[in-house]
């Protein structure tokens, strides 16, 4: 019986499991129904919801005024776009229902304002928008509106390859007058190189001389010209106004709001437009500019992996190591938005290896508007309210610059305009060390871009920001000699003011920029010191400013000497202080030197020329210093300082003329009294003459040297 209920027992057992299984899948059955009952009710409660199926199956020719559905549906996609933002998926229907004018032109610009994102934009919704656009049923005002959203949310569209694909279509809006500055400013952020063609090129220099020479116009042919120079012929204007107008100010506040509220909700991968600092700041206009963005993809997450795939690129914020970008580098895609290469190291390893001309092109469109918007543009004082965010952005932009070795023409643009308006005291560490990054300034513009604030600011200003002043002008001429010295062509004739412009300035041309450079230092150094009562700290930055002069051509390779002027060469000759007056005497060594080497020079090659009067003044100023400091002459006729001999009298100094020589001048009178009392020390008076002996003097020169003077020993010669 056991072997019986043994044989027996299985298919009990599966008649059981099989009722088990089929009431299991009646339960999940039931289960799915309910879930789906109850996402039905959530839905038809959602007025969200309703609104969006409202808008998404209304039919053209519906009626809109007395239309109290359309009202109330309108009103709670606003409620919920201003409030959290719209999904992808709200997007595309409120954008469809707007460009497709089911019901008319009058809600459509409502609508396109409450087109607030809270993650992404679909391209294909923008794309679609696009094709509606070429209808040519919406008025030009709308059209403008449409555009100048796509310009607010670009770095929100999750991808931009359908966008590209309609190149053509989106530049054939470029011959409306209205619509082109804004239609220009769209190519731009979507030009590649293979966007650039002949066709396009003559088009828009038809704009051009029909339309005059507008900056949109400008910009874009620069972009062409970066792509493809053989095609782009029109000579650019090195120094244009910075960027494209600000288009998002209709939605700027709205999308600021929306992203603060999510906070975390909004996706990472999203490149938004806007960063939100934790802190509020109090102020008239918000800054949102010195934060700089997060290095983020061009793409959402959901289609990086895909898209990087079938393009074979690698976001750059995938790249953690050199390594990997170095084994990456022919495939790297750039960030959405360019401001965040300054925070990476990696990212400016990049440009600095790959030279993308349209990376450095869209980041100093990036730059320019953050400089303007933040320091010219706010009128309440808001970079002096927030100095501590100014601060950090401009000691990041410096850090980015001495990473590359040169500056960017947005900033150089944007302190050109600045001094107009600094004060010589706000962030005057960065501004100055700014200033000392600008380029060759061509000699006909040098001086109203920046002697003419400069000078301003000089006369006004404390003893410290005068030296600081002298620091950034010898910082920006060493930067000129050495780029001199490392980028002019061979052949000596032409060289290229930096790597990133077409501009070129002849060497003549640039020895003219520097020779003014310098004339302008000698005179705000020479009224400087007299200012300053001659002041050590001043004279000491104005010697460091001569050390770098009086070398330009040995070791800059620039045939230029220029010596420094009479209210410079005597405060340092008759200073109190014995090192600005060894330190003058090393300068005119060095001058020397140099003289030497180019007056052997010119019998090599005709060429080369150093002006006579140059070796006439030079002469001058060694004899002076040697009759000063040696043979005590001073105040001889001839001299160019002379005292008549009735107020020489009235002086009651003995031996005026011997007043400034090594042992009787005021720099060196101490180590002359020091000397005699180690050589004499049981003479009870002291007879300083006595030190001009022949072996004494000699004794006394080897003392002075001995105590770090080396100037002095490459002048006065040995007995």
């Amino acid at each position: 019986m056991a072997a019986t209920l043994n044989q027996s027992g299985p298919p009990d057992s599966d008649s059981s499991s099989l009722n088990d299984q089929s009431v299991s899948s009646r339960t999940s059955n039931r289960s799915l129904r309910i879930a789906e009952k109850e996402r039905k009710k959530t839905e038809a409660d959602d007025p969200v919801v309703t609104a969006l199926k409202y808008f998404s199956d209304v039919e053209a020719g519906t009626p809109l005024y007395g239309n109290d559905e359309f009202e109330n549906n309108l009103v709670v996609v606003e409620r919920v776009a201003y409030s959290k933002g719209l999904s992808p998926e709200a997007i595309s229907v409120m954008l469809e229902f707007a460009m497709s004018l089911r019901m008319g032109t009058s809600p459509c610009v409502r609508v396109l304002k409450c087109l607030i994102p809270a993650s992404v934009v679909p391209q294909e919704a923008v794309v679609r928008a696009w094709v509606w656009l070429g209808v040519g049923k919406i008025p030009t005002s709308t059209q403008v509106l449409f555009i100048k959203w796509v310009l607010t949310i670009f770095d929100m569209i999750d991808a931009k390859d359908q966008l590209r694909a309609i190149y053509g279509f989106i530049f054939s809006f470029v011959t409306d007058e209205n619509l082109c500055p804004f239609i220009c400013h769209v190519l731009y952020l979507l030009t590649r190189k293979e966007s650039v063609r002949v066709f396009r090129v003559r088009k828009l220099l038809e704009l051009q001389s029909k339309l005059g020479r507008q900056s949109f116009l400008l910009h874009l042919l620069s972009l062409y010209k970066v792509f493809c120079p053989e095609l782009v012929t029109l000579c650019i204007p090195s120094r244009m106004r910075s960027g494209f107008k600000n288009h998002n100010n209709p939605w700027k506040s709205a999308l600021i709001g929306v992203q603060k509220r999510n906070g975390s909700q909004v996706g990472p991968s999203n490149g938004l437009v806007f960063t939100i600092k934790d802190k509020t700041v109090s102020r008239k206009r918000k800054q949102c500019h010195l934060e700089l963005p997060v290095l983020r993809s061009v793409v959402n997450k959901q289609d990086q992996t895909e898209s990087s795939s079938s393009r074979k690129v690698v976001p750059l914020v995938q790249i953690h190591s050199f390594a990997e970008l170095l084994e990456n580098m022919h495939r790297i895609e750039l960030p959405a938005q360019m401001g965040s290469l300054l925070g990476s190291s990696l990212a400016l390893q990049y440009l600095d290896c790959v030279q993308d001309e349209s990376a450095l092109l869209r980041l100093n469109f990036w730059l320019g508007y953050a400089l303007h918007e933040e320091f010219l543009f706010c009128g309440d004082g808001g970079a002096s309210q927030n100095t501590e965010d100014s601060q950090h952005f401009l000691n990041k932009l410096l850090f980015t610059q001495h990473f590359l070795q040169e500056g960017f023409f947005s900033s150089e643009a944007f302190l050109y305009k600045f001094l107009g308006v600094w004060d010589g005291s706000l962030l005057r560490p960065q501004i100055l060390d700014l200033l000392s990054n600008i380029p060759v300034v061509p000699s006909i513009q040098i001086g109203q871009l920046l002697f003419e604030p400069l000078m301003q600011l000089f006369f006004t200003s404390s003893l410290f920001f005068k030296c600081g002043l002298m620091e950034c002008l010898n910082n920006m001429l060493l930067k000129w000699l050495t780029w001199h010295s490392v980028y002019a062509l061979e052949d000596d004739l032409d060289i290229s003011l930096n790597s990133h412009t077409s501009i070129n300035m002849t060497l003549s041309g640039f020895k003219d920029s520097v020779m003014e450079l310098v004339h302008f230092v000698g005179r705000l150094a020479s009224v400087g010191l007299q200012l300053e009562g001659c002041h050590s700290l001043f004279l000491s930055f104005v010697l460091d400013f001569y050390e770098t002069v009086c070398d330009t051509f040995l070791k800059y390779g620039l045939p230029l000497v220029v010596t420094p002027p009479p209210g410079v060469f005597y405060p340092a000759l008759l200073a109190t202080d014995p090192v600005s007056v060894d330190r003058l005497a090393y300068i005119m060594y060095r001058y020397k030197v140099n003289l030497v080497s180019a007056k052997s020079q010119e019998k090599v090659t005709e060429a080369f020329h150093i002006s006579r009067q140059t070796f006439r003044e030079f002469n001058h100023y060694m004899v002076v210093l040697v009759n000063c400091l040696w043979n005590s002459k001073m105040f001889h006729p001839g001299m160019d300082i002379q005292l008549g001999e009735e107020l020489l009298l009235k002086s009651n100094v003995p031996q005026p003329w011997t007043s400034f020589d090594l042992i009787h001048h005021p720099a060196f009178m101490s180590y002359a009294v020091d000397f005699h009392q180690r050589c004499w020390p049981g003479r009870k008076d002291m007879d300083l003459n006595s030190i001009k002996h022949s072996k004494p003097w000699s004794w006394y020169l080897e003392y002075l040297y001995s105590q770090g003077y080396d100037g002095l020993k490459q002048i006065v010669p040995a007995q």
